[in-house]
């Protein structure tokens, strides 16, 4: 048994005999972790036992026009939202890793999307962390019963290899990665030089099976998938559960995805029975609305393809402090600054004596400047006093000098606030006069400003 001690990057993998301050390949400081590795000196007849299996799959040489695509690549998971998120349905033969913080509700989704994929072939469910028991209490709730599904409490990848020979499934759950091992690495579970093996395996298995491979990781304090960052780069998609503590929907965020678009998020929402799926997201964000008070603005943004109407609430109020507090919630803190500074300059707005708090209603995260001219209205109406009505849209981007710029899929926003009932949009003033003519047909109100000004002499 040969020992060494090898220094490994965590975020990308990186392999090193010396400890380094700053990784050559990510340029990242103080990445670097040591790992004792203890090598099995293996027969020649167990020797790469896991790459030489045989599988349906061949690896001869073919010529890219030759490859067909059938119309069963992607298969559903008997989700509209999720499917969305996947780019149109699972792909066969892919690797995803699914990450999200303890009690977000992982194994519960995964279990109702293996009752649904068990309809194409035989599942296997590997778990190294609950007993056979756990996994059935969990499936009796959900009323999972399909006779498709097979149970595995197994941590050695060897030993869930073997089953796969046996069982031959069409898809596979692992979980988590972070609880497998190879026996001929002495490292433990979770470490750089396990995940890399155990998944460089699993991906194997997965592109040389045909076998659908997800993969459910643990999450850190700072919501990152836990381990090498090398995990992320081998895989084909990950997706994560983003949630509040205290709501009970769940937002499933796909950020990265070979298949499809990574700005594509669907909704969830926890209950007794499982994981239900939101089909009207807006609806979710907007039913606690209330009307006639000063402070609240209405915006409508675009994750991937669909399009939700989001509620911006603002509070200004006198403050104490020789530096006035600013807290956003849902927004970037940077980005709120800026919004202020161009009030106060360009509005003559005196805020350098008011906290200023702003918040997305529901635990939402809004990244684009789309966002911008709800949030200012908002912060303008309760600074005023002002009520804004509450049929009433705001979307644009603020710029440096007041003005109000066009967006991105303007026209596909108007469709769903007119879906929605709202009368009036406030937006570019040129993107308005460009605007198709079955746009200009719906029943709804379009007002193009140019400026932050003229937008909020409109409102009084």
């Amino acid at each position: 048994m040969a020992t060494s001690s090898v220094f490994f990057c965590k975020e990308c993998g990186y392999e090193s005999a010396k400890w380094l301050g700053k990784c050559p390949g990510c340029n990242n400081w103080n990445s670097f972790v040591e790992e004792k590795i203890s090598k099995k000196v293996s027969s020649s007849n167990n020797s790469n036992r896991s790459f030489s299996r045989t599988f349906d799959n061949n690896s001869d040489v073919k010529k890219l026009n030759e490859i067909t695509v059938s119309k069963t690549t992607r298969l559903d998971t008997g989700y509209e939202e999720l499917n969305r998120v996947f780019g149109g349905g699972i792909v066969e033969g892919s690797l995803t890793l699914l990450g999200g913080e303890p009690g977000i509700g992982k194994s519960t989704l995964i279990m109702q999307v293996c009752n649904n994929l068990s309809k194409n072939g035989n599942v296997l469910y590997v778990s190294g962390e609950e007993s056979e028991v756990q996994v059935k209490l969990r499936a009796d709730r959900l009323n999972v019963n399909s006779n498709n599904i097979y149970f595995l409490s197994e941590t050695n990848i060897s030993q869930i290899e073997d089953n796969i020979d046996k069982i031959k499934p069409k898809f596979c759950i692992i979980d988590s990665i972070q609880t497998m091992y190879d026996e001929e690495i002495s490292s433990v579970p979770g470490s750089v030089s396990q995940v890399k093996e155990v998944t460089a395996r699993l991906m194997y298995l997965a592109k040389r099976g045909g076998i659908t491979v997800i993969v459910i990781g643990h999450v850190t304090k700072d919501g990152t998938i836990a381990g090498p960052r090398i995990l992320e780069h081998m895989v084909d998609t990950v997706i994560y559960i983003e949630g509040e503590r205290f709501f009970t929907h769940r937002i499933i965020r796909s950020v990265k995805n070979r298949f499809g678009s990574t700005n594509e998020i669907g909704i969830f929402n926890m209950q007794d029975i499982g994981m239900v799926e939101v089909k009207n997201m807006s609806e979710v964000f907007l039913s606690d609305s209330i009307k006639n008070l000063p402070g609240t603005a209405i915006v409508a943004t675009v994750e991937g393809t669909s399009t939700i109407l989001l509620e911006v609430q603002a509070l200004t109020t006198h403050s104490y402090y020789n530096m006035p507090r600013r807290v956003s919630n849902g927004i970037d803190f940077n980005r709120l600054n800026m919004i202020i500074a161009v009030l106060e300059k360009r509005c003559n707005l005196s805020l350098g004596t008011q906290d200023i708090y702003v918040n997305i209603i529901g635990g939402m995260k809004v990244d684009e400047p789309a966002a911008d001219l709800a949030i200012a209205m908002a912060i303008i109406s309760n600074y005023k006093n002002i009520m804004i009505d509450p049929k009433m849209v705001f979307i644009g981007e603020i710029g440096l000098t007041g003005e109000v710029r066009s967006v991105t899929n303007f026209e596909k926003r108007v469709k769903e606030i007119s879906k929605m009932g709202y009368n009036q949009i406030y937006a570019n003033k040129r993107q308005i006069n460009n605007i198709k003519e079955e746009i200009k047909k719906l029943n709804i109100k379009l007002i193009g400003i140019a400026t932050i000004d003229e937008a909020i002499l409109s409102i009084k």
